[in-house]
């Protein structure tokens, strides 16, 4: 009998060691045939040329077998941990009907030279791009390029100079002093070139492209999607001609990638955003400090003990101008300044920032993504957004990125749109339904653009169904958790990803892209819980599907996010003028003025919903809109409380004070709960996304003067949600309603160690006072004796000090008589 030999790998790609006590799980018995009881085999740990552990081991297979299919898997523990036993293949089948996650091999002859060799890659983080090869007898890494191009005919790695950063479509700007690299095409269409010398030879001195060369002949040049660094901070784009200007002003999803060691970052904060070689250190060095405050036990690691800070790096830097006195974007200096100066003094535990990865320049807020790996350089770049993360850890503040994977850049040429290929069903990038000849317009003109898909975001749908468009995301979410320390993403709008995908020609429903988009958010959330489950993941997602917050331990249909954005909370407590009567739209409402009834019922709905794996916000940055006149959506919350009149005088006392609801809802609700920066000083220009660099606040200034009041309210709010656990809970209950009156009460509950803990919270949007005491009724309401211990309309909020102040009151029966004040809310806690 002859046998065959096997090896197997499993390749993580992560320079940490994350795993140990890999086995080999497959379909076959000991002596190497095809059987429905799997086999275990141990695998040996070693390191790959890329640097990372990678698990191995041979597996000899009877020569009868050949021609057959087998599957298998990795079960493997993770290093210094309890958690034993994990699946260790993240990625499905690619099959819309099937989640298996397997791998599949059909055993062949032995080939002429080495043997059949089956790899699982985890992550693609150091399999493409440029990236280090360490190979056997060498002192030092050497370099080796990686691309998929699957349709293309041949591909080279060609080198720019930092004098231009640029390489037309001409190919002037190559540096001739460079040779090319040749790359080899690999069975599944990744190309490879030769290991050269050396990494350091390369690292922040050669900006390199791939030159492809097109099934038609045609030459492009491509940026590296899995760059680290992409030149330039500005916005201009030389559509393929001859570039000789500042490297500076170039857009980066369009110029050179820059070969970057990720293992190093700049030691010097305010020169880390420099293209030139720089004073560095390691990785290790960097985090050593930041890996122990991580593991302390105060640091915020679940959802539901965050309080998120929504900001926008380049929506900071009040007051900066350029040379021509133009209003400019802000960056991570500013940031850096912006949360020393103020964010840590706020409460909050988490910073939440807008999208940071490459999106092609300025004036932006960042939902056009053109390269995962890489940090918009106009910014600051990698190394300074690293320095900010580390700073804001220092504070004991989390941080969460928000990435988009429901669309690429608008202007993807160079980087995703016809990356390889001329032909529309080739866009590899793209989801596109058919052939091109299919579609037609009326008047009987073609409409190749048709097969593409639509999905409710600004640009078409991404290629769900290919494993490497899958893996690109997930990649770089792996990246950044693991290079830049982020401790948690969220997801924008998910719903575009496994719901709202319809062919632009037509707008039929496409099902298999959103089964394939369900595909992608599993693998996402299974893959980063596996090597991180402290990772925090929460998901735009307006479909109320429950699997979206399922826990990956409860089936496999789970997507795993630990909680989704509860947009309905929102437009039922705040809302604009383009909320419809399905809305309660309380503040906005109230802001009308009068004192007639409001739709507490459906925002009371919503308030009880929100134990349910939420995060609820009275504001987001898409709330934040501003329009004009009839064409007003929405706006800042103290500008929706006013119904947009002057905030002078009473105007404004009557604004804070509604607005001092809005949050206080959202705190003490049982979901996760987030503000959008400048809300806690009643922030209240315009925030567009192609306007907020023109319409800075001075949330500084305002935080000393006329916005003092409610930043001492967001503070003690804050504190008092973060210091009770009771609070953070998901048990809620409304036991009370009255639309004519405008009151409500609800309950928080937690039992700890046997030991009930009960608040009671009595809120109105009357304008004026029960200073009398208002009597609720609930038979639900225990008895016992209440103390107020917080109170939305203290004088140090800029209140009227209407309350319960040092009184004792008695619930018995289902009732108690509580004094509210206007426009706010009180809270009682139950004696022991």
């Amino acid at each position: 009998m002859s046998m065959i030999s096997v090896k197997f790998q499993y390749v993580t790609g992560i320079a940490r060691s994350v795993f140990t006590n890999a086995r080999l799980v497959g379909s076959w018995d000991e002596a190497g045939k095809y059987s429905t009881t799997w086999t275990s085999v141990a695998m040996k740990e070693v390191t790959g040329t890329d640097g990372c552990p990678v698990f191995e081991t041979e597996v000899e297979f009877d020569s009868s077998q050949t021609g057959h299919s087998f599957q298998w898997g990795v079960v493997l523990d993770r290093f210094n941990a309890t958690d034993k036993d994990m699946w260790g293949i993240t990625t499905e089948v690619n099959d819309k009907n099937s989640m298996h996650k397997h791998r599949e091999f059909t055993l062949t002859p032995p080939p002429s030279a080495g043997k059949q060799t089956e790899v699982y890659f985890l992550t693609h983080c150091r399999r493409l791009g440029a990236n280090k090869y360490f190979a056997t007898g060498q002192s030092k890494p050497l370099i080796q390029f990686a691309v998929w191009a699957p349709n293309a005919k041949d591909v080279e790695v060609v080198f720019g100079t930092l004098a231009t950063g640029y390489i037309a479509d001409n190919g002037a700007g190559i540096d001739p002093g460079v040779p090319a690299l040749a790359m080899k095409r690999q069975p599944d269409g990744v190309w490879l070139s030769e290991p050269a010398k050396y990494f350091e030879d390369y690292d922040h001195k050669r900006p390199y492209m791939f030159k492809v060369t097109k099934g038609s002949g045609a030459v492009v040049y491509r940026t590296d999607l899995y760059s680290r660094c992409q030149i330039g901070s500005g916005r201009f784009d030389p559509k393929g001609a001859a570039y000789k200007g500042d490297i500076r002003d170039l857009d980066g999803g369009k110029s050179c990638s820059v070969v970057v060691d990720s293992e190093k970052v700049a030691r010097d904060f305010e020169k880390a955003n420099s293209i030139d070689p720089l004073d560095m250190t390691t990785q290790e060095n960097f985090w050593q400090q930041d890996n122990t405050l991580r593991k302390d036990v105060r640091f915020p690691r679940r959802v539901e003990d965050l309080v998120i800070y929504e900001l926008q790096v380049g929506a900071l830097g009040y007051g900066k101008k350029d040379a021509n006195g133009n209003d400019i974007d802000g960056n991570i200096t500013d940031a850096m300044a912006f949360l020393n100066k103020h964010v840590k003094d706020v409460g909050a535990n988490c910073v939440e920032l807008l999208p940071v990865s490459e999106f092609g320049g300025v004036e932006s807020w960042g939902y056009a993504t053109s390269h995962y790996f890489a940090v918009e350089y106009s910014i600051g770049g990698r190394d300074q957004i690293k320095h900010f993360i580390r700073e804001c850890h220092k504070h004991g503040i989390s941080v969460l990125f928000d990435v988009v994977y429901n669309h690429f850049a608008h202007d993807a040429d160079r980087s995703e749109w016809m990356y390889d290929a001329d032909t529309h069903e080739d866009n590899i990038y793209y989801w596109f339904e058919g052939s091109s000849s299919d579609y037609r317009k009326t008047s009987g003109e073609p409409f190749p653009e048709g097969g593409y898909l639509d999905n409710l975001s600004t640009a078409f749908a991404p290629r769900f169904y290919n494993e490497m468009v899958r893996k690109m995301f997930i990649s770089s979410a792996v990246m950044l958790m693991e290079e830049f320390h982020v401790d948690g993403f969220r997801v924008d709008q998910t719903t575009s990803i496994h719901s709202y995908n319809v062919l632009h020609a037509d707008g039929r429903q496409v099902a298999d892209a959103n089964a394939f988009g369900a595909k992608l958010l599993r693998e996402y959330t299974r893959t980063l819980k596996l090597i991180n489950p402290d990772v925090v993941l929460t998901a735009e997602d307006h479909s109320e599907w429950d699997c979206v917050t399922k826990s990956l331990h409860e089936g496999d249909d789970a997507i795993g996010f630990d909680a989704a954005w509860f947009s309905d909370f929102y437009h039922h407590l705040c809302g604009g003028s383009g909320d419809g009567n399905d809305k309660a739209r309380l503040i906005k409402r109230a802001g009308q003025g009068g004192d007639g009834p409001l739709n507490f019922g459906y925002f009371v709905g919503a308030l009880n919903y929100s134990g349910n794996k939420k995060v609820v916000y009275h504001i987001s940055h898409d709330e934040a809109h501003q329009g004009e006149g009839d064409n007003v959506l929405s706006a800042r919350t103290i500008v929706i409380a006013c119904n947009h009149s002057p905030l002078i005088g009473d105007i404004r006392r009557y604004a804070e004070a509604r607005s001092r609801f809005a949050f206080g809802m959202s705190m003490l609700s049982a979901a996760t709960p987030m503000f959008l920066f400048g809300e806690e000083v009643g922030a209240e220009k315009a925030y567009t996304y192609d306007k907020y660099f023109k319409n800075k606040d001075d949330i500084i200034g305002m935080r000393n003067t006329y916005g003092a009041n409610m930043f001492k309210f967001y503070q003690d709010m804050i504190a008092f949600r973060k210091n009770n656990n009771c609070i953070r809970s998901h048990d809620i209950k409304t036991i009370y309603v009255k639309d004519d009156t405008r009151v409500l009460a609800f309950t928080r509950k937690e039992l700890s160690e046997g030991v009930l803990q009960e608040y009671l919270v009595v809120g109105s949007l009357h304008n004026q006072p029960y200073d009398n005491g208002y009597t609720l009724y609930n038979v639900e309401l225990s008895d016992g004796m209440w103390h107020e211990v917080f109170n939305s309309d203290a004088g140090i909020y800029g209140g009227d000090n209407v309350g319960n102040y040092g009184a004792d009151l008695t619930s018995s029966g289902g009732t108690i008589t509580v004094v509210i004040p206007a426009n706010g809310f009180v809270v009682l806690k139950k004696e022991q």
